[in-house]
């Protein structure tokens, strides 16, 4: 199938795509470009269709009948980068049941994450350090963001991702060592000792972590550094964090 202009159907479906409240209803999401599109394919999500530039579709032979051959402007006007990729596809939200989270050892939590980049940087991070599962608690970006997307750099699908919403649901992590990022814990990352079963817990970087989630918490710890730095960017944070406990 060829499609060449933009006020296609097709196209405006996909444009929608762009908004959360599509991406919510539909089930849907956006990749752009080649490493996102592969990635997500031979991680086994199911991808409904992609748009590729004419020419171009040699390299996405292993989407076989899912291609739509199309122009730049066409390209251009689904993808949400200032630079459009040669490809754009439509694949569908991946789902993980909580029976994952019950085999889990390595968790980490995130409380009230709006930042894109952090967010999607911090899957990628948790990926590389062998992260089970990570939960968005509270009111954290959409990961089918297509800038989160992006950051994660294909790592989105490789860790499992739960929402939950309120404290009842983290009942499953009571027998958890708890641990509680805080910039003003008394206890340093460098002396932690930590258990088999770990749930790392990170605020955001505007409010930390609520006090519902400190009370939760078995052990508060900081990252140790040079007074005159108030703090780290939170991606960096997670990254040391992780890097000490889980590696």
């Amino acid at each position: 199938m060829d499609i060449t202009s933009v006020n296609n159907e097709q196209v405006k479906d996909a444009v929608r795509l762009q908004q959360k409240k599509y991406r919510d209803s539909e089930d849907k999401f956006l990749l752009e470009g080649f490493k996102a599109i592969q990635e997500a394919f031979y991680a086994g999500l199911k991808i409904e269709k992609v748009f590729v530039i004419f020419g171009r579709e040699s390299s996405y032979s292993f989407l076989k009948d899912k291609i739509i051959l199309t122009t730049e402007a066409v390209v251009e006007k689904i993808s949400t980068t200032e630079s459009a990729p040669d490809a754009v596809a439509i694949a569908y939200k991946k789902h993980y049941s909580n029976n994952i989270l019950k085999a889990a050892k390595k968790v980490v939590l995130l409380e009230n994450v709006k930042d894109l980049g952090n967010l999607g940087t911090i899957l990628r991070t948790s990926a590389a350090f062998g992260v089970d599962a990570v939960i968005l608690y509270g009111d954290c970006a959409d990961i089918y963001n297509p800038k989160c997307v992006r950051a994660s750099v294909g790592n989105l699908w490789k860790i499992p991702v739960y929402n939950f919403k309120n404290i009842d649901d983290l009942k499953i992590f009571e027998d958890f060592q708890r641990i509680a990022t805080l910039p003003r814990a008394e206890n340093f990352l460098r002396d932690l000792k930590t258990s088999k079963k770990c749930l790392v817990m990170f605020g955001s970087e505007a409010d930390g972590l609520s006090g519902e989630l400190i009370k939760f918490s078995t052990e508060h710890v900081k990252i140790e550094m040079k007074s005159n730095v108030e703090s780290l960017n939170l991606s960096v944070s997670c990254a040391i964090v992780l890097y000490k406990i889980f590696i």
